[in-house]
């Protein structure tokens, strides 16, 4: 399978975006964020190219930032990760999605952004995901986690477990906690 394609933007004061590169993959698309956003204070944002959802940004104006709860998603496809977010995002949240524990614990220590609910997603095996669990526990301690599982599978330590079927199934949990 090849990697989807993703547009990032700066988005200038006058709020007019500008394009600053097309990139192949999600992590490229975080790579490339993390470099801009060392040189402007202004919003970045990275769209999946062919839907134009928004599947990362920085630099969030602090108005903007709190007008929405914020759920940071740790997903272990990008596929899954990305139709994750777009069903959070249609429902109004504002969802940080990345690949992999490791790219997860990059991004939230360069992070100042608080977030509302950490979501750990099912495609990885129980130990990957018990493992990110821990590091969210050592570092947010009151960090409010919905870990979506597969069918007879559950997570110790998490705020919410709910089996994975579809957005029905976990979308209210979702709204609770964020309640």
């Amino acid at each position: 399978m090849s990697s989807l394609e993703y547009d990032v933007f700066e988005v200038l004061p006058n709020g007019s975006r500008v394009q600053r590169a097309s990139l192949s993959g999600l992590e490229a698309a975080w790579v490339e964020l993390s470099r801009l956003a060392k040189g402007t204070t202004n919003e970045l944002l990275a769209t999946q190219s062919q839907t134009h959802q928004v599947v990362a940004q920085v630099n969030v104006p602090p108005a903007l930032e709190r007008a929405r709860k914020r759920i940071f998603q740790v997903a272990y496809t990008e596929a899954l990760g990305i139709a994750r977010s777009e069903e959070l995002t249609h429902r109004g949240y504002r969802v940080t999605t990345v690949i992999g524990n490791e790219r997860a614990k990059h991004v939230l220590t360069d992070s100042t952004q608080p977030y509302d609910l950490f979501v750990i997603a099912h495609a990885a095996p129980k130990r990957t995901r018990e493992e990110m669990v821990a590091w969210l526990r050592a570092n947010y301690p009151n960090g409010k986690i919905l870990a979506l599982n597969p069918v007879h599978e559950w997570l110790r330590d998490v705020s919410y477990n709910a089996p994975l079927h579809s957005p029905e199934t976990w979308m209210p949990i979702v709204a609770r906690a964020l309640d």
